[in-house]
């Protein structure tokens, strides 16, 4: 427990027991530079219920913590504020503990599934994906430092009629090319047939609107639009050669994304086909037509009526019947509650898609699955570049890959203009750029909210000044150079000695380490892990500028403030690894 929680937990007990009341906590805050003290107690919640002023309520809980705390050296009341003032010793105890405690995760005993990415295999992955992989990878990390036990996935969106488009427009006109024929890595050759279909479709629209024909009519009864349609038929029937293409080409993009994934630096425990559950899905709807839940409409299409719900009707399964994607879904939810022994799932999708959670949470529930209650959306955003929201089909998507090579030559060209990697070896120079690079994409997306939308600009990301990685990555490479001259090894910390106000804030800031990634993970929010760190770099900052280490003579202080020091780098180290980031040793 940190310092302001035990101070928290003293004041509860001294309010329950002197005045009888549990259910209002006066609030201990961090103290504002300025004031005499370390932390402020806000006395106001307890003025309306015991009708005292400020002033003597601050006066008579001072007391008592002085009298019952062996933590408080002393105390003042400003205009209905008590300010405490910590005994150093309290803290450097506290700080002793925090070394020890660190590693230590209290276990939940719960699993929880965070599924993230899922991508179409008939385009490469794109900026939108990025965050999208960042975002659940990080919470993931976040889940298991606070004592969960997760599970990462993904479903690969493998089927389908844009699957068809990419397999239709090179089976028109691929000439058999291939990734190794082209030089192309998978997932961007089938990318580049998807674009070229689009553009064949568009082409047929205008020239059936150009000869009298309503333009929505001309988008259903273009001939390559009903090609793809007859492919994805000829694929549900089990087709043998639409098969055979079909798993080529799609194991061309699985090459593809397995090298994205690699650079961007996350993973999978399991990974799902829609290929697969679409069909489980398809079962649910006829047990969900027995039960009465669904109903099916003259042209044999199934629905479901949510306007009990404050929601209208919702098409499961087509006339032809061909699936939807909340077929799929459907499907893919029961298998996982099945197959694993998992108490929540997580489904990391960007915002534009909420309409469609509620309403498969919703169907899940009325088809009887009491573990729909604990489905969870972690809805974001959108990711957009100055110029503009992206879009696949016209080919202006802004690919993962291109991003990731840019963020690197980015890292490169700062590092070089500014000297900080002269004394490195070739490789290491390489190895660097690449982490701050990555590290820079990373922390940037990572730092904002999950919900908001985000405007990312590669150029400020990497800057080794100001709320970035390569800022945080810097302050731990400074902090190992400083404990390599010092031929650092850790001692704990006993004797009593004279600590100031840095230090003081800094060891205050290492302790909501386990608070911060709680919140975090309470409120699936990287962002949280990311404002904090940052904020632990700039108390570390401010710490490391005004308190001489390596020169000192006295070597109690100037071993405790290595102790610091690596206390603190521990924690940067921690955050980092959360969000998904590499630290580099040397800068």
């Amino acid at each position: 427990m940190n310092i302001k929680d035990t101070i928290q937990q003293k004041i509860k007990e001294i309010v329950a027991s002197n005045y009888q009341i549990t259910d209002v906590v006066p609030e201990v805050q961090d103290n504002k530079s300025g004031f005499d003290g370390d932390f402020t107690v806000v006395i106001f919640p307890l003025v309306k219920a015991l009708k005292k002023s400020p002033d003597d309520l601050g006066m008579e809980i001072g007391t008592a913590l002085q009298t019952q705390s062996d933590a408080i050296e002393s105390f003042n009341v400003v205009k209905g504020f008590l300010n405490l003032k910590i005994k150093d010793q309290f803290f450097i105890d506290n700080f002793n503990f925090l070394q020890k405690d660190i590693d230590n995760v209290e276990k939940k005993n719960q699993t929880v599934m965070v599924e993230y990415s899922s991508p179409n295999t008939n385009k490469p992955l794109h900026l939108g994906h990025i965050r999208n992989n960042l975002l659940g990878f990080s919470v993931a990390n976040i889940l298991k430092e606070d004592g969960y036990d997760v599970i990462k996935t993904q479903i690969i969106n493998d089927r389908g009629i844009h699957i068809c488009k990419s397999m239709l427009a090179w089976q028109n006109s691929g000439k058999n090319e291939t990734p190794e024929t082209t030089q192309l890595k998978g997932d961007k050759l089938v990318g580049n047939y998807y674009v070229e279909f689009d553009k064949i479709y568009k082409k047929e629209i205008t020239e059936q609107v150009a000869n009298g024909i309503d333009e929505e009519v001309a988008k259903k009864q273009a001939p390559s639009i009903k090609s793809a349609q007859e492919m994805l038929l000829k694929w549900e029937k089990g087709d043998e050669k639409t098969r055979q293409l079909w798993e080529m080409m799609n194991g061309w993009v699985y090459a593809g994304f397995a090298q994205t994934y690699s650079r961007l630096g996350v993973d999978f425990d399991q990974v799902q086909y829609e290929s697969n559950t679409y069909l489980l899905g398809k079962d649910l709807i006829q047990q969900g037509l027995l039960k009465g839940v669904l109903y099916q409409k003259e042209d044999g299409s199934v629905w479901c009526d949510l306007t009990d719900e404050g929601l209208d009707h919702k098409l499961l399964l087509r006339g032809d019947g061909t699936s939807v994607y909340i077929t799929q879904d459907l499907g893919t939810a029961v298998q996982r509650f099945k197959e694993n022994d998992i108490q929540k799932l997580i489904y990391t999708v960007g915002n534009e898609q909420d309409y469609h959670f509620e309403v498969l949470f919703k169907i899940l529930k009325k088809l009887g699955f009491a573990w729909a209650d604990q489905l969870y959306h972690l809805s974001y955003g959108m990711v957009e570049l100055p110029e503009g929201k992206m879009k696949s089909r016209e080919g202006t998507v802004v690919d993962a890959d291109d991003l990731m090579q840019e963020m690197y030559l980015t890292a490169k060209e700062k590092a070089e203009e500014m000297g900080k990697m002269d004394q490195l070896s070739e490789e290491e120079k390489e190895s660097s750029y690449e982490k701050i690079g990555i590290g820079a994409l990373k922390y940037f997306m990572l730092k904002v909210d999950p919900k908001k939308k985000m405007l990312f600009n590669p150029a400020e990301s990497i800057d080794f000044n100001g709320n970035t990685g390569p800022f945080i990555q810097y302050a731990y490479a400074r902090i190992q150079s400083l404990l390599s001259r010092a031929n650092y090894s850790h001692k704990e910390f006993s004797k009593e000695i004279k600590i100031n106000e840095f230090e003081k804030e800094l060891i205050a800031t290492l302790a909501n380490y386990k608070e911060t990634v709680a919140r975090a993970s309470e409120g699936l929010s990287p962002a949280l892990v990311a404002n904090y760190v940052y904020d632990l770099v700039k108390n570390y900052n401010s710490f490391y500028q005004n308190n001489p280490i390596n020169i000192l003579e006295d070597q109690e202080v100037k071993q405790f403030r290595l102790e610091l020091s690596a206390h603190s780098a521990n924690i940067i180290k921690k955050c980092l690894m959360l969000l998904g980031i590499s630290t580099v040793e040397r800068m």
